[in-house]
């Protein structure tokens, strides 16, 4: 295992935006956590501290409850691919998608819990009875017994991937995970409708994502640093702009320096459309879809080009299909034709330093015209919420934790089925025929996020689940006869 450091950083800066009287609750909620964990750890561990929508909101989750004195830690476990490749195919299960089509056998459990119990003994060793941990998702979930048996630590699955309508291939990964999952103290969903059958629901919570407005890819930036920062990273050359500087989490201030790694036939036009998905490279976000329906349904001359922007691949630990489904989609691009490929453009970007690569993906929204989440299945998307509090109007997939963001047809618009590429292309050339219906969108897309999910609420959510697993944890303790 690995920590990562997250230093502490005063949240003060969330009164301006959510309103004294929120703030004020928010404040207290951290003063009365502080006194309720001192001399306790609360650990969140999960598989990789880059790439994805979990490790970027683990940094805030830390670092506002360290500006109060709680003692907040991120660690991530490491294992070989295989594992991997096992808690990937778990991931498209649980999305009910067959993924690699291979079955969960006795030997890829197995192989799971053999991969994780080096990091169990590790983290046994550091975890101290009554401290917190929170374990992310599917990959660690395996550490759960382990805590439990050895530690005298409380225990929270937090799971960030679910599906509406779940059928038995999602209920066969469920199957297989659940006696690893069912010894936490609590279980926490995105979604309601996410909360697995078989879990007690007295231990069920529901708890939204948040995205941190304060961090280096949601803080406010000038134009002129948006066109600066593009033509830094050679994604878009609409001209000089400003040096793109960005000030880092810690307050020093660096300068984006290293290009995207860019698939196009020419350079995209200045002053031209753009239409844009950031995503990792992954089936179930279907960037080959999105390509198809713009080739197919936004006319060619509304002038617009697209981009698909998504991590260097490579650089995903905990993704290994990331590499195979950026071939596919250059292999799409590549029989395209022509005149319709030259308006569709790969970035790859880069990602050896998180906050030059969070100032890159700030900007790319904000030069955009219209964003789009086009997910085939969906835990949340984090990045639906990250371009509406941009201001920018999104058209995304009516599918998961997208419609509990968007209200469609007034802070976005939804497609009912992911899979038609007609209404998903007629849905973005409609915003960009009209763009003052979506500056409309992207002002109400703004007020939706900061009304509903930025961290402080997110904060006291946790702060809510937390006092229930001390509450049933000293009611046990007593009930046992131990002193609570």
């Amino acid at each position: 295992m690995f920590d990562v450091h997250v230093p502490a950083r005063s949240p003060a800066p969330f009164e301006a935006l959510i309103g004294p009287e929120r703030y004020g609750e928010f404040s207290q909620t951290l003063e009365h956590a502080a006194r309720r964990l001192e001399g306790r750890t609360v650990w969140n561990v999960n598989s990789t501290a880059k790439g994805g929508g979990v490790a970027e909101m683990l940094a805030p989750l830390d670092a506002y409850p360290r500006s109060a004195g709680i003692d907040a830690r991120w660690t991530v476990i490491q294992a070989p691919p295989e594992f991997f490749e096992i808690t990937k195919r778990l991931h498209n299960l649980l999305h009910g998608e067959s993924g690699d089509g291979e079955p969960l056998t006795d030997l890829a459990r197995d192989v799971y819990v053999r991969s994780l119990a080096p990091s169990g003994d590790e983290l046994a060793s550091r975890v101290r009875p009554r401290d917190v941990v929170i374990v992310h998702d599917p990959q660690p979930a395996g550490l759960i017994p382990i805590l439990k048996a050895r530690t005298g630590a409380r225990v929270v699955w937090r799971c960030h991937v679910g599906i509406d309508e779940p059928d038995d291939v999602a209920r066969a990964a469920w199957d297989f995970l659940r006696p690893f999952v069912a010894p936490a103290d609590r279980y926490v969903f995105s979604r309601a409708g996410y909360a697995w059958e078989g879990l007690d629901p007295r231990r069920v919570d529901v708890i939204p994502p948040s995205i941190d407005a304060l961090s280096p890819k949601n803080a406010p930036m000038d134009p002129t640093v948006v066109r600066g920062v593009l033509r830094a990273a050679r994604l878009v050359d609409d001209g000089p702009g400003a040096e793109p500087w960005f000030e880092r989490t810690d307050g020093s201030r660096s300068m984006v320096e290293r290009p995207a790694t860019v698939v196009e036939d020419a350079p995209i036009p200045a002053g031209a459309p753009v239409v844009l998905q950031v995503s990792r490279w992954d089936r179930l976000k279907d960037p080959s879809g999105v390509m198809e329906g713009f080739a197919r349904f936004v006319p060619i001359e509304l002038g617009a080009h697209l981009v698909l922007a998504g991590p260097r691949s490579a650089e995903v630990a905990d993704d290994p299909e990331s590499d195979e489904v950026l071939r596919a989609v250059r292999e799409a691009r590549d029989s395209l034709p022509s005149e319709t490929r030259g308006r569709v453009h790969l970035a790859s970007l880069p990602m050896e330093d998180d906050e030059e690569n969070a100032t890159i993906v700030n900007a790319l929204p904000r030069r955009a015209d219209v964003v789009v989440q086009k997910s085939l299945r969906e835990g949340f998307g984090l990045t639906v919420a990250e371009a509406m509090w941009k201001g920018r109007p999104v058209v995304a997939s009516r599918v998961g934790g997208i419609q509990d963001q968007i209200v469609d047809g007034e802070s976005g618009v939804l497609v009912d089925d992911p899979r038609d590429l007609r209404s998903f292309g007629e849905a973005v050339a409609g915003l960009l025929r009209d763009p003052e219906r979506g500056r409309r969108m992207g002002a109400a897309a703004h007020t939706r996020i900061r009304e509903e999910f930025l961290p402080p609420g997110h904060l006291m959510n946790w702060d809510r689940t937390l006092q229930a697993v001390d509450h049933e944890g000293e009611t046990e303790g007593l009930t046992a006869g131990e002193p609570a």
